[in-house]
């Protein structure tokens, strides 16, 4: 079993900042990615930012240049800067999680979402 723990979603005006936590915790042997993606109402959910099974980091177009992804292996967590937030950005962040369990099963879990609202 995995957990995976989200936390700093909120309520900020536009142009402020919001800091995203997700800490993976349970019956992991390694992590192979880890970010975050959001579903905003009536619409799919989106790549926000991610550490890829190669290291690198994706993001998405919309939130390049204003949103920062960092991590810190020995605690399992990825952490997730969001700045100079607009309205648009408003949604329900998503942490994923790929990994390996301790059986040598590849795997990938979802946490429960945290809400992000931006107002005008």
């Amino acid at each position: 079993q995995v957990q995976l723990v989200e936390s700093g979603g909120g309520l900020v005006q536009a142009g402020g900042s919001l800091r995203l936590s997700c800490a993976a915790s349970g019956r992991i042997f390694s992590i192979n990615a880890m970010g975050w993606y959001r579903q905003a109402p009536g619409k799919q959910r989106e790549l926000v930012a991610a550490f890829t099974s190669g290291g690198s980091t994706n993001y998405g177009d919309s939130v390049k240049g204003r949103f920062t992804i960092s991590r810190d292996n020995s605690k399992n967590t990825v952490y997730l800067q969001m700045n100079s937030l607009k309205p648009e950005d408003t949604a329900v962040y998503y942490c994923h999680v790929e990994y390996e369990d301790i059986s040598g099963w590849a795997r990938g879990y979802w946490g429960q979402g945290t809400q992000v609202t931006v107002s005008s």
